[in-house]
């Protein structure tokens, strides 16, 4: 096991890990903003250095004080060989199984190997599984081959304009974690909001403000970079108000070299219609989940 801290070695990793995508987009991104500073402080473990493998990004240990807090127990997975990731996964310095916790891949074929890990430990899993969706912008500038093996139909929409003298472009507050939590599928809980927070803290967020002063629309980016936890509150939906927060969120993020890429449910056709006229485009793997509890 190799603990990659250097910059020169995170810039190595971040290089490899374009090759792969879309397969590694999920590890690929979080590296990309630890090498912009790390602001989540999380760790890059890779079996072998330089020619890893399997790559696991995760928090450091002394973050991960909550047994049961998933949302910061949570493992970014990459691997080019099955059979070593889950040796390589099995090794308690890497995940600890003991904990309730989360991995996130674009690959779907790790479900086997951690199946197999979490049958060994003792626990059970959820497996969620997403469409992955990445920026046209951005599959042209990482993945160019993508663009010339596929016939994607870029559908692009300008959302429509909103009126300044009701709606205000702005930025969450740390305050406004409540709201969001409550809305978001993933969360409604005291350990998602502390996420929430963090991720406020840390991160580039977009909302409207309505006429009363609170968000009516936002996005947010979490740890890994991905844009998530969109919503818009019930009173101001079919009004098209989160399509135009997504689009400044692109365009402001995009100027700055993010990547740019996000996950809808299989079954929200509505946000799948947002996305798609955002001009994301679907990638041929997954984004999944697996949900990992101890018994």
């Amino acid at each position: 096991m190799f603990h990659l801290q250097s910059l020169q070695q995170l810039q190595m990793l971040e290089k490899s890990l374009r090759k792969h995508i879309p397969k590694s987009l999920k590890v690929y991104g979080t590296v990309f903003h630890m090498n912009q500073g790390n602001p989540f402080k999380l760790k890059a473990l890779v079996d072998e250095w330089p020619d890893f493998s399997t790559v696991v990004i995760r928090p450091q240990e002394q973050e991960m004080t909550d047994d049961f807090d998933h949302y910061t127990n949570t493992y970014l997975i990459f691997s080019k060989d099955l059979k070593k990731c889950q040796e390589f996964l099995g090794i308690a310095e890497v995940i600890n199984w003991k904990q309730h916790l989360q991995i996130q891949s674009s690959q779907s074929s790790l479900g086997k190997v951690i199946e197999n890990l979490v049958a060994n430990n003792l626990g059970k899993v959820k497996h969620t599984q997403c469409i992955l969706s990445m920026g046209f912008d951005t599959i042209k500038k990482l993945a160019p081959s993508l663009v010339d093996a596929k016939n994607f139909p870029i559908n692009s929409v300008k959302p429509k304009s909103i009126n300044p003298e009701v709606f205000k472009l702005s930025s969450l507050d740390v305050a406004h974690a409540t709201l969001v939590n409550k809305m978001w599928s993933f969360g409604g809980n005291d350990r998602s909001q502390r996420f929430i927070e963090r991720c406020i803290r840390t991160f580039p967020t977009f909302c409207l403000l309505g006429p009363e002063g609170s968000p009516v629309a936002w996005a947010l980016m979490d740890h890994t970079g991905e844009m998530r936890m969109g919503g818009t509150v019930p009173q101001y939906r079919h009004q098209g108000l989160i399509s135009y927060v997504a689009y400044s969120q692109i365009q402001a993020l995009g100027k700055l070299g993010y990547p740019m890429y996000s996950h809808v449910d299989k079954a929200n056709y509505i946000m799948q219609k947002v996305s798609s006229n955002m001009g994301n485009v679907p990638m041929p793997c997954h984004w999944n989940q697996w949900n990992c509890v101890p018994l």
